[in-house]
Formats: C-alpha cells, structure tokens, sequence
C-alpha cells in the first residue's frame, strides 16, 4: 500500500502557490499502488488526480483522497525506417523528457521545451506550443481505468485531442489515470519555425538553418523572457485559451482594430492572441489584490503573495466581463478549477 497522508498540505504542489489541504494524499508510482488503493472501499469515492500542478487553480480543502502521479522511467521501446518510439512514465517532468530526447538524437519535442508539468499531464491539456501540438507526436498511453479496473492503451482517435483539449478534460474527466506514454518521433525531421518569436530569436542568433537543440534553445529563451518562472512568483502559465472565432466575427473585428493578432485555422476559422485582447483592455501588469497579469504577458496571471482560488476566480471573470464588453468574445481558462 502506498503511504497516506492525512491533512497534506498541497500548496507546495500546485505552481500557483495556492493553499488548500487535501483529507488524503498518496503518491502513486505505478499500476500496483493504484490496485492497493482502490482495493480499500474508503478510496474508491472522491479523488483528484495531481500531476504537476501547473494546470490548476486550488479554490480550497480537497475533501478527498488526492493521487500524486509519480510514475517514472524513459525508454526507447521501438524503431522503425521513419521513426523512433519513446516511452516515458507520466510522473517525469515534461521538460526533462524533451531535453533527454534530444540528447538521443530523436527530435520532434522541441517546439515544446520549456512547458511545465509533467508526462502524464500533457495529453490531458493536448499541450502545444510554437507550431507544434503533442498530437502531433503522439502514439498512444496507457492508462488505468477506475469505471472498469482495467489498464487501457489509448490512441489518439480515442483520446480525442483538440485546441488545448483532449478525453481528459471532458466526458474521461476523473475516470483515467495516465500511467505511461509513448510518443512517435519522425527520422525525416523537419524544424517547425512559422512562429514570429522563435524565428526572431534564431535570426538573432543568426543561425539560418537551425538543428533541433537549437530550436528548442531559441524556444526556451522566448519563454523564459516572456513567462514567469512558478518558482520566483506563483502562476499557471498561459491562464486562457486563444479564443477561435468564425470568419464573419473576425472581419467584424479586424475592421474595428487593424492591429488585431489572426492565425488562419485549416476548418476556416480563425485563432485570435488572447493577450493581446487581454492587454487592449488595459489588464497587463493591473492587480486586483494579490493577483493580477504579468507585466510582459497579460495573458498569464500570477500570485503577487497570499492569494487563494477565490482570489484568481475574480481576476479572471474580471478580464473575461472586459474582453467580452470590448469585444464580444468570450475567454476560456486552460486550468482547471478544483
């Protein structure tokens, strides 16, 4: 049986640094824990699953038990004439995994370095970045399954994935624990360097045909320059989605402010830049008490010190009630309320 705490303090392990206590915590390292667990009738109602803890807004006590993925390993578990197969267990922190698989020399994570949280949290929020989404890499999982106590492999048809969305957040919500992931990694490797930011890093660094680690160093030198680190000041990351609109809403917008941010969508729709909506309406750098937007990105909230989740819940209604006034479009956070 994997050790139980009692009244565990859980605002160590959420990156917005928000307090709350969880009535158990136990830290689950592979299939084995989980079967110990859920053979006792006491832990088979309420339960949280806890990854990382960069894509949640705590709003108090969890009167429940708690599941801490911390499911190692990284392995090479295939290779085929255009691909190699890479599997890593959901407790590994996902910025470790992209590093490490570079070091191999298996590219194709590197659009994606830098992002927090951990292997088994990316499939749950179809995490991307710069061109690159993980579905665009990804093989399947394998995940326990509490309806049926079965271990399933999922792939990506079966997960689902969408913008920043995926099985997990929706109709799989609290039903999977993701145990391990296996990504496909192409040998016909091709840099993906559309976006503005890391092409202007790379011409900066004047490097014209740029390898694989040296897009990733270009990736992590944008976001270290235009995100807070969770560990000098409390935030989620990029606290809303970019809002996808129809062609109709956006010409009515882009006649409005010639300066609007558009990303043409492949179905037609278009993809517009939540923090610049966000910073038109005043909010970069503006606080509400003890949280408020970065000053270098409106679109990210943090903690300025002793916030809670109510705290958060009333900025972040605040900037969807201006974004919505100034521009009839309506913001989705990509953390999770619990």
């Amino acid at each position: 049986m994997p050790r139980l705490l009692a009244q565990a303090d859980l605002l160590p392990l959420n990156t917005f640094g928000l307090p709350g206590r969880a009535r158990w915590l136990a830290e689950v390292t592979g299939e084995a824990d989980l079967r110990r667990l859920m053979a006792q009738p006491e832990w088979a109602g309420r339960r949280l699953i806890l990854g990382g803890g960069s894509n949640v807004v705590l709003t108090g006590d969890y009167d429940g038990l708690v599941l801490k993925v911390a499911v190692p390993g990284r392995r090479l578990v295939g290779e085929e004439g255009d691909a190699w197969w890479v599997e890593a267990g959901a407790g590994e922190i996902w910025h470790d995994l992209v590093m490490w698989t570079l070091a191999q020399g298996w590219p194709g994570l590197e659009n994606l370095a830098l992002i927090p949280g951990t292997v088994g949290a990316a499939p749950v929020q179809n995490i991307g970045a710069y061109g690159l989404e993980l579905a665009d890499r990804f093989a399947w999982l394998e995940a326990f399954d509490f309806v049926t106590g079965a271990v399933v492999r999922l792939d990506a048809a079966a997960c689902c994935f969408a913008y920043r969305d995926s099985l997990f957040k929706r109709e799989g919500a609290g039903r999977y624990l993701i145990l391990r992931v296996v990504f496909r990694l192409p040998k016909a490797w091709r840099a993906v360097t559309g976006y503005a930011d890391v092409a202007k890093e790379l011409a900066a660094r004047q490097v014209a045909d740029p390898t694989p680690r040296e897009i990733a160093d270009a990736v992590i030198a944008v976001r270290q320059r235009k995100l807070p680190d969770p560990a000098e000041i409390g935030n989620a990351g990029s606290f809303f989605k970019n809002p996808v609109v129809d062609a109709g809403t956006h010409a009515r917008l882009a006649a409005g402010h010639p300066g609007l941010p558009s990303y043409p969508q492949t179905d037609g729709t278009i993809k517009l830049a939540a923090g610049w909506l966000i910073d038109q309406c005043g909010w970069k750098g503006r606080a509400l008490g003890p949280v408020g937007t970065h000053p270098n990105q409106a679109l990210v909230l943090v903690n300025r010190g002793g916030a809670t989740g109510a705290d958060v819940r009333a900025v972040a209604q605040a900037i969807q009630r201006d974004v919505r006034a100034a521009f009839g479009v309506e913001l989705e956070p990509e953390p999770v309320f619990v």
